[in-house]
């Protein structure tokens, strides 16, 4: 009998610790809230009489470890200020180890591999710190408040002659194999790639437990590669079929009763200029010349807003997605393609609604007058970027005259960003060649000319002037009214130091004095080395001293384009945030109040999450192409340049190709190398050979692992 007894009483102890981690994170999601124990109960939905005991009996615990404090009889909130503790978000490193970026906290904490505890990549956790052999600041994960993720990529393992098996995922998300017992294995046979959710970690198991979901199919091969880089980073590539219906339904007709209601700008002239490969037309520019001799300027973006709304199942697919994804071989829309396609795509010789910016402009490019509303127009004309630059450069062809005076005024216009402290990265961007089964059989780079410029100029002069036009009042002071902005921080100094150190190397000069000073030698820097070898390197170090672009209500500027303010607007059809903005400023254009920023901020965050895990995908998706294309030229030699070096090892990318490839420190065998982060690179101990960012080396490609989409090479003299 003592023995179950204590076997109960173990039992309740575990019992009452679920509770208490239970109770933390729900106190965590709002962390400076007072909660009494019923809202608590509520909060983690233990409503009846015993559980509600079990709930104070837990209370009093998490109070005697000093996890929570009380402020007031019965009342209690996280105590944030335990000795040494501090809560933040988990990133872990290809060795294992982790850093947690704690809000208020200058420096990242490092955590060793060994006390990670449960914590995955993008976990919010409690950690315990400490000063390690007097060094640096060190912690330790006590306790996971919230998991990033559930849901993973891995390739199945069956474990022979065993009814169960493991799920081995890509060590970046997950840094342990999930164990599968046999009802859990969802179809799946040994070697396929699959997506598995994580059931349970129970408190000394050394793997999680999970089940599959889904059956991806065989590893390397082209669809399973691309459904596992959307699985990975959780994107659809499906619409429900619920949504498809809804969006069937729309009522596609241009009618009089409606038009009514716009400015009918149908009899102007206008025409869209896009990829030769694009589908979704979201804007589209009109020109006329005005009897006063001004230019009447209309920037025309789809009106989705009149066809998707608020409440509705394709609202809410919508902002669930946020973005329109855009991989090698195929776009993953945010919507339905009947609508990015067809219904609001602003196709050649057909009437389309639209949410227009029209200005006057002077031939100094200067606004005299600006007009915002809603339109409906007729595009006469589908250019291709290429059709418009043969325009520019050679006068000859159909519109060319409005294409070459749209380009003059677009010109004057970039001059004027770049003085006001605008700045110009200008980065090619890799392209596939692709064949029939979508194999790439060729790579180039898609390089900005000036028809490109053209419209880039256009649509941020629609943005910057939405953004003043809801943010300022007519006297030019602040209107306090709620908006969705893309905001762009200013560098990090630090991050500019080093860049300004580290390009001194190479005999260039930084001005750090102010933030138009900053610009004025950025792009300077960047001018000065275009065709040098060192150019991808020292661009690619500047990009990364900036911040990242966000979505954000509080108009703190972008930094990049030299605004004050600035928002999205010109792209409804594959950007939420665009869709927010054309809703808002209508609002404001009917005489509307200010609504709530909360709601807002948190569609912003949303938006910009969603954006990063896009842009990610995106990129694994290039990885993976690359991969495919140094595939056919195993055991060939190129010249290639030093890209990145780190701890372990340097990549090396080909100039024609793009392709990077890692060169690991332990297979470099004429010497010992170690890793000097100030300078960007390796040196070995004996020879002093250095091997540095920008350096031009001879690489021999070795290995091509198209699951990993990773490409190892071989330094050869």
């Amino acid at each position: 009998m003592p023995r179950k007894g204590k076997y109960i009483s173990h039992k309740n102890e575990q019992k009452l610790m679920e509770i208490g981690r239970l109770i933390l994170r729900f106190m965590n999601t709002n962390s400076s809230k007072i909660y009494n124990y019923k809202q608590l109960a509520d909060g983690i939905d233990y409503k009846n009489p015993r559980q509600r005991e079990l709930v104070i009996q837990a209370l009093h615990k998490l109070q005697g470890s000093e996890k929570i404090k009380e402020v007031e009889k019965g009342k209690f909130i996280v105590n944030l200020k335990i000795a040494g503790t501090l809560t933040g978000v988990i990133d872990f490193n290809q060795s294992g180890n982790a850093y947690v970026k704690v809000e208020g906290v200058e420096d990242d904490v490092f955590i060793h591999s060994k006390n990670v505890k449960d914590a995955l990549q993008g976990d919010k956790v409690l950690i315990i710190t400490y000063h390690f052999k007097g060094k640096k600041l060190e912690g330790s994960v006590l306790e996971v408040l919230e998991r990033n993720r559930t849901e993973f990529v891995g390739t199945f393992q069956l474990v022979a002659h065993k009814d169960f098996g493991f799920v081995v995922c890509d060590k970046k998300s997950i840094n342990t194999d999930i164990f599968i017992t046999k009802t859990n294995f969802g179809g799946a046979e040994n070697g396929d790639k699959v997506v598995v959710k994580m059931t349970e970690w129970r408190p000394g198991d050394k793997n999680p437990q999970g089940e599959i979901i889904q059956v991806l199919g065989a590893p390397g091969e082209h669809e399973t590669e691309i459904h596992s880089i959307l699985a990975e980073y959780g994107l659809p590539y499906e619409f429900p079929q619920e949504v498809e219906l809804d969006a069937d339904k729309i009522d596609r007709r241009i009618t009089d009763e409606e038009a009514a209601k716009r400015w009918d700008m149908r009899d102007i002239c206008t025409f869209t200029i896009d990829p030769k490969d694009a589908k979704d037309f979201d804007d589209a520019l009109s020109i006329r010349k005005l009897e006063n001799g001004n230019w009447e300027i209309g920037v025309h973006i789809a009106d989705v807003s009149h066809y998707v709304v608020p409440g509705t199942m394709l609202d809410d697919e919508a902002y669930k997605r946020a973005t329109s994804v855009y991989l090698v071989d195929r776009v993953v829309p945010m919507l339905p393609e009947v609508l990015s396609n067809d219904v609001c795509s602003l196709r050649p010789n057909e009437d389309k609604y639209t949410f227009s910016a029209v200005f006057e402009l002077n031939d100094k490019a200067e606004i005299q007058k600006q007009w915002f509303g809603r339109t409906v127009i007729h595009s006469d004309r589908r250019f291709t970027y290429e059709e418009a630059q043969e325009r520019i450069e050679t006068g000859q062809g159909d519109l060319a005259e409005e294409i070459n005076t749209l380009d003059r005024l677009a010109k004057i216009m970039r001059d004027e960003r770049v003085r006001n402290g605008a700045i110009t990265f200008d980065r090619s961007e890799v392209r596939f060649n692709l064949d029939e089964n979508n194999s790439p059989i060729g790579v180039y780079f898609k390089i900005s000319k000036d028809s490109n410029h053209l419209i880039e100029e256009f649509m941020l002069l629609a943005n910057k002037k939405v953004s003043e036009f809801v943010s300022l009042t007519n006297k030019g002071t602040v209107s306090n009214n709620t908006f969705i902005y893309r905001v762009h921080d200013d560098p990090n100094p630090a991050k500019l130091e080093a860049l300004r150190d580290f390009v001194s190397t190479f005999g260039y000069k930084m001005n750090l004095d102010n933030t138009k000073k900053v610009a004025e030698s950025l792009n300077k820097l960047l001018f000065d080395v275009k065709g040098k070898g060192e150019e991808n390197m020292i661009e690619t170090l500047a990009m990364r001293s900036m911040s990242k672009a966000v979505y954000s209500t509080e108009p703190i500027g972008h930094y990049g384009l030299g605004f004050e303010y600035y928002s999205h607007f010109t792209s409804p059809i594959r950007r939420y945030p665009d869709l927010l903005a054309h809703r808002l400023l209508q609002h404001y254009l009917d005489g509307g109040k200010s609504p709530s920023k909360q709601e807002l901020e948190d569609k912003a965050k949303h938006c910009s999450a969603m954006e990063r895990l896009a842009a990610d995908a995106e990129r694994d998706s290039i990885k993976f192409m690359q991969v495919k294309f140094m595939e056919k030229h195993l055991g060939e030699t190129f010249t290639g340049v030093i890209s990145g070096v780190a701890e372990f090892g340097f990549w090396v990318e080909i100039p024609e190709n793009g392709a990077e490839g890692l060169i690991k420190l332990r297979d470099l065998v004429d010497d010992s190398y170690s890793y000097d982060a100030k300078t960007h690179a390796v040196y070995g101990h004996k020879t002093g050979k250095r091997h540095q960012l920008g350096d031009q080396v001879q690489i021999k490609v070795v290995k091509a692992n198209l699951i990993q989409k990773q490409l190892d090479f071989k330094i050869v003299d």
